[in-house]
C-alpha cells in the first residue's frame, strides 16, 4: 500500500479536481449563507428550506448521472467510445425529466411545497419567492450534471473543475449585489441570491458545452450518437442505473424529512441546523472526492478485466477516507465556531449550532466511510440494488424513525434529535463494511452489456 506510488499519483490526479469543484460549489453555498444570515433568522431559514427543494434534485442528477457514470467508467475502460455516447443519451433524458417536472412544480406550487417544512407563514412567504426565482437553474443543473459526469467518467476532472470556479466567482459576486444592492445592482435581499444562482448556473453550462464541442473532446456526441441505443441496452443500463437513481431518492427525502422534523422543533431550530449544515456540505467535499476518484480508478479497472485490484484499490481509498475524517473533525471542533460567528443570529441559534457541531463531528468517521463506500465501490462494481436496500434500512428504518421519537414524542432539543437520527450511520456503517468484504460487489457491466 505505502510503495504503490503510481497509485497515489493517479488517485491525487483524480481526487484532486474534483474536490476542488466540489469546494467551490460549497463556498457558493457558504458564502451565499453567510450574506443572507445578516439579514435574520427567517431568511436564514427560508433559504434553508427551499434549498432543500434543490438540494433533493441534486440528489436525483447525482442519483441519474452516476447511474450513467456506473458503465462509462467501465466502457472506457474497454475504450468503447460509442457506448459512452449511448449511456450519455439515456442520461441526458432522464435529467431532463427529472429536472422539468421539479421546475414545474416550483414555478406553481412553491407555497404547498414549502408547507411540508414548516408552519412559520413569514419563512413560508419568503421561501417561496426565493424558490420560484431559482426553479430556472434546474434545467441548466441538468445538462451540467451530465456533461460532468461523462468527463470525470473519461478521466476529464479538470474541465468540470474549471467550469465550477468560474460559476463560483459570478454567483459571489452577483449575490453580493443582488443582496445589498452594491456594485450598480438593484437591491433585491434574499431573492438576489435566488436569481446570482440562476444567472450563474446558465453562464456556466454554456461555457461547459462550447469548451466541450469547440474541442471535440471524447464526448462531444451527436444527438445521432446518443440516442442511437435500443429497448435491450436500455434495458440492461436502467436495471443497474435506476437503483442508485432510487438510492439517492430515498436519501434524499430523508433529509427532507429531517429537515420538516427539525423545522417543526422550531424556527431556531431548523435556522441552526442550516448554519450547521453548509458547514458540513464544505466539510464533507474531500470525501466526494474522494468517493468520485475511487469510482472512477474501480470502474476503469474492472472494465479492464482486473477485479482483484479494483478491491484492493477501493480498500487503500475507504482507509484514506476514514483517517481524513479524523483529521477533518478535529478541524471542524476548531473552526466552526469561527465560522459561526460570521452569522448574525439569535443567542439561542448560536447555541443550538455550537451543540449541532460536536454531534456532526462526532459521526463524520462513520458518514466519510459509508459515502466512499457506497459511492465509491459497490456501485462502481455494480451493486446498486444493495446500497438502495441498506439506505431503506438504516436512514427510514433508524435514522427518521429515532428522529420523530426525539421531536414529537420525547419533545428533545434539536442537537439531541440529531445525535439520534445519526446512530443510522453507525448501522450503515456495519452491514456496508460486511458487504464490502465479501467481494460480492464485483461485476464486470461490459460483460454484462454485450
Amino acid at each position: 500500500m505505502i510503495k504503490d506510488l503510481p497509485f497515489y499519483q493517479r488517485l491525487t490526479r483524480l481526487a484532486t479536481p474534483i474536490i476542488l469543484q466540489n469546494l467551490f460549489a460549497q463556498l457558493m453555498n457558504l458564502v451565499s449563507g453567510v450574506m443572507i444570515g445578516q439579514l435574520g433568522d427567517a431568511p436564514v431559514a427560508a433559504q434553508g428550506l427551499a434549498g432543500q427543494v434543490n438540494f433533493l434534485l441534486t440528489l436525483l442528477l447525482f442519483g441519474v448521472s452516476t447511474g450513467g457514470a456506473i458503465f462509462m467508467a467501465q466502457f472506457w475502460g474497454s475504450r468503447s467510445l460509442h457506448n459512452i455516447h449511448k449511456v450519455m443519451g439515456v442520461t441526458l433524458t432522464l435529467a431532463l425529466l427529472v429536472s422539468s417536472l421539479i421546475t414545474l412544480i416550483c414555478l406553481f406550487f412553491p407555497t404547498s411545497v414549502l408547507h411540508i417544512f414548516t408552519t412559520d407563514e413569514q419563512v413560508i412567504a419568503q421561501g417561496s419567492q426565493y424558490l420560484r426565482l431559482m426553479a430556472p437553474s434546474f434545467l441548466m443543473l441538468a445538462v451540467n450534471y451530465v456533461f460532468s459526469s461523462a468527463l470525470r467518467s473519461t478521466g476529464n476532472v479538470k474541465l468540470p473543475m474549471l467550469i465550477s470556479t468560474l460559476a463560483m466567482l459570478l454567483d459571489i459576486g452577483l449575490a453580493y449585489g443582488l443582496i445589498f444592492g452594491r456594485l450598480r445592482l438593484p437591491n433585491m435581499g434574499m431573492l438576489g441570491g435566488a436569481l446570482a444562482l440562476t444567472i450563474a448556473q446558465t453562464l456556466a453550462v454554456i461555457t461547459l458545452l462550447a469548451v466541450i464541442y469547440g474541442r471535440k473532446l471524447p464526448v462531444a456526441a451527436t444527438l445521432k450518437e446518443m440516442f442511437a441505443f435500443d429497448r435491450t441496452f436500455l434495458a440492461r443500463l436502467l436495471q443497474r442505473a435506476l437503483p442508485v437513481v432510487a438510492n439517492e431518492f430515498i436519501w434524499g427525502l430523508g433529509i427532507n424529512a429531517y429537515y420538516a422534523i427539525y423545522a417543526r422543533i422550531s424556527t431556531a431550530s431548523i435556522a441552526a441546523y442550516n448554519i450547521m449544515y453548509n458547514m458540513d456540505n464544505l466539510a464533507m467535499v474531500v470525501f466526494l472526492g474522494l468517493a468520485d476518484a475511487c469510482a472512477i480508478i474501480v470502474g476503469h479497472t474492472i472494465g479492464e478485466g482486473h477485479e482483484d485490484l479494483a478491491f484492493r484499490y477501493a480498500r487503500r481509498i475507504i482507509r484514506i477516507a476514514v483517517g481524513a475524517a479524523l483529521v477533518i473533525a478535529a478541524l471542524i471542533l476548531i473552526f466552526g465556531p469561527m465560522i459561526l460567528s460570521l452569522y448574525k443570529v439569535s443567542p439561542e441559534v448560536y447555541q443550538f449550532t455550537r451543540n449541532l457541531i460536536l454531534v456532526q463531528a462526532a459521526f463524520f468517521w462513520a458518514r466519510s466511510a459509508n459515502l466512499t463506500t457506497i459511492v465509491g465501490a459497490l456501485r462502481s462494481g455494480g451493486d446498486t440494488l444493495f446500497a438502495v436496500l441498506i439506505e431503506l434500512l438504516s436512514m427510514w428504518g433508524v435514522g427518521v424513525s429515532l428522529a420523530a421519537v426525539g421531536a414529537f414524542l420525547l419533545h428533545l432539543p434539536v442537537y439531541y434529535v440529531y445525535l439520534l437520527a445519526m446512530t443510522d450511520e453507525v448501522l450503515k456503517f456495519i452491514i456496508v463494511q460486511v458487504r464490502f468484504h465479501s467481494r460480492k460487489w464485483i461485476h464486470n457491466l461490459v460483460r454484462v452489456m454485450q
